[in-house]
């Protein structure tokens, strides 16, 4: 297994995720979205899994601000979200090219 954390450090739901995988000793890389975002290829083939918006916290000011629900395109909403880590609902764990946002343990369940 390569599974890898994408979240942010204050993140609740974050920290839960990356004591699942401390808790059964499966090795993971946490990528913290204030520093670091997803990269292009990266964001492809989580969007691939997952849905584009299902990557979007609807939930967040910057989602409001941008006021992203008026944009049609798909290509200016992957843009805005490689721009500003504010706006992926997190953790995003990806192992492979299978992945999940939010804290789903039942589907981490099904990797091991």
């Amino acid at each position: 297994m390569n599974i890898q954390i994408f979240g942010i450090d204050k993140c609740f739901d974050t920290k839960k995720a990356q004591r699942y995988f401390k808790e059964r000793s499966i090795k993971f890389q946490f990528v913290d979205l204030n520093r670091v975002g997803l990269s292009k290829g990266e964001l492809d083939s989580v969007e691939a899994a997952v849905g584009l918006m299902n990557l979007m916290n609807r939930a967040s000011k910057e989602y409001e601000r941008l006021n992203i629900l008026k944009i049609n395109s798909s290509t200016i909403k992957k843009e805005l979200l490689l721009n500003n880590p504010k706006l992926y609902k997190t953790p995003i764990v990806r192992n492979g090219r299978k992945a999940t946002v939010g804290y789903t343990p039942e589907v981490w369940e099904t990797w091991e």
